[in-house]
C-alpha cells in the first residue's frame, strides 16, 4: 500500500488473478514503488492475488478446485477453495476501493493483442479505460469477473491485457504501468493529464471461436491482424494429422486473442476476434457463446 502526501480516491490494482500471465505481475510490482510524494490519495497493490495458481504455473484455473477464479466474484464465503478467494477479495479489497484496475495478459498458451474490458453500459469504466489507453477496448456483459465490482458497489473498474505465452517483455510491462499512470491522472492521483495515444477501438463483444472436437490447432492468423468475412482462421486436425474442420470468419475484425497451443479439447477457446461497436456479434463456425475466457 502507497499512501500518498495529498488526499485523494484509493485505486486498487490488482495482478496474478491467473498465475501465469506474468507481465502484469511484473507491471504490478513496478506499480508498488509509486513514489508517496507524487501521490494524492492511496495506491493498493496486489501482484499475485492467486499464489496457488502462480506457484503451480497452472492456465486458467486455480489448481486446488479446478475452478476459474475470474468467473466467481464476488464469490461466496461458504463455497469451493477459489469462490471463498474470490469472496475474501471482495470484501476485504474490492468493496473498499474507489476503482479497480485488474491487470491480466494471455497466459502460458496465449498470444494477445492488448485490449481493456468494462461492464457494458458503466460510463465511468468506459472513461476510465479510455484514460488507460490500451489500442482496444470491450464493452462486456460477462459476469463473475473482478469488475463485477461495478454492478455491486458501482465504482470504475476494468482489465487491462498485455503479454502472453509466459513472456515477460518490457514493452508489455511498460503499456500496463503506462495505462496505470494514465489511469492515475485520470482520477487525479497523479498530476497532469493523461498521456495522449493512439485511438482506441471500441469492440461491442468478442466473437469466439471454440474446438468442436478434442484435436490438433493449426491457426493461419495471428493476434492484433485484421481479418476480413471469409477469411480462413486456421484448421483443427485429428490425431492422424487429418484435417476436422476448417474455420472461416463470419465477420470481419480484429484478432485480440489466439490460442497457441497444438492441443485442443472439445470447447477450448481458439481465438476471438473483436467485433467493431458499429455491428452487432455473430457467432463464428463452431463458437460457444458461454465461452467466457476475455481474460
Amino acid at each position: 500500500m502507497v499512501r500518498g502526501l495529498e488526499d485523494g480516491p484509493t485505486l486498487l490494482v490488482t495482478a496474478g488473478v491467473h498465475g501465469a500471465e506474468y507481465a502484469s505481475i511484473d507491471a504490478a510490482y513496478l506499480l508498488a514503488q509509486t513514489d508517496p510524494g507524487t501521490l494524492h490519495g492511496t495506491l493498493v497493490v496486489l501482484p499475485i492475488v492467486n499464489p496457488s495458481a502462480f506457484w503451480q504455473r497452472s492456465i486458467y484455473v486455480n489448481p486446488i478446485d479446478r475452478r476459474n477464479l475470474n468467473r466467481l466474484f464476488p464469490g461466496r464465503a461458504r463455497g469451493t477453495y477459489a469462490e471463498q478467494l474470490a469472496s475474501w477479495l471482495h470484501e476485504e479489497f474490492l468493496s473498499h476501493a474507489d476503482a479497480l484496475i485488474d491487470l491480466h495478459g494471455g497466459d502460458l498458451v496465449e498470444a494477445l493483442e492488448p485490449f481493456s474490458v468494462y461492464v457494458r453500459g458503466h460510463e465511468p469504466s468506459r472513461q476510465l479505460a479510455l484514460a488507460v489507453g490500451l489500442p482496444h477496448l470491450i464493452a462486456s456483459e460477462s459476469r463473475g469477473m473482478t469488475y463485477e465490482v461495478s454492478r455491486t458497489h458501482g465504482i470504475p473498474a476494468l482489465i487491462a491485457e498485455a503479454g502472453g505465452q509466459g513472456l515477460r517483455g518490457a514493452a508489455d510491462v511498460a503499456l500496463l504501468v503506462r495505462g496505470v499512470h494514465n489511469g492515475m491522472r485520470h482520477l487525479g492521483m497523479l498530476s497532469g493529464d493523461p498521456e495522449p495515444r493512439a485511438e482506441v477501438t471500441e469492440h461491442d463483444a468478442f466473437a469466439w471461436l471454440a474446438a468442436p472436437a478434442a484435436g490438433l490447432w493449426h491457426p493461419s492468423v495471428t493476434a492484433g491482424a485484421l481479418v476480413s468475412k471469409g477469411q480462413e482462421l486456421g484448421t483443427l486436425r485429428g490425431m492422424d494429422g487429418q484435417d476436422l474442420q476448417t474455420f472461416s470468419a463470419q465477420d470481419s475484425g480484429v484478432v485480440l486473442f489466439l490460442v497457441t497451443s497444438l492441443a485442443m479439447n472439445v470447447g477450448d477457446p481458439m481465438l476471438a476476434i473483436g467485433v467493431p461497436a458499429s455491428r452487432p456479434a455473430e457467432s463464428l463456425p463452431a463458437a460457444v457463446g458461454a465461452v467466457q475466457a476475455e481474460s
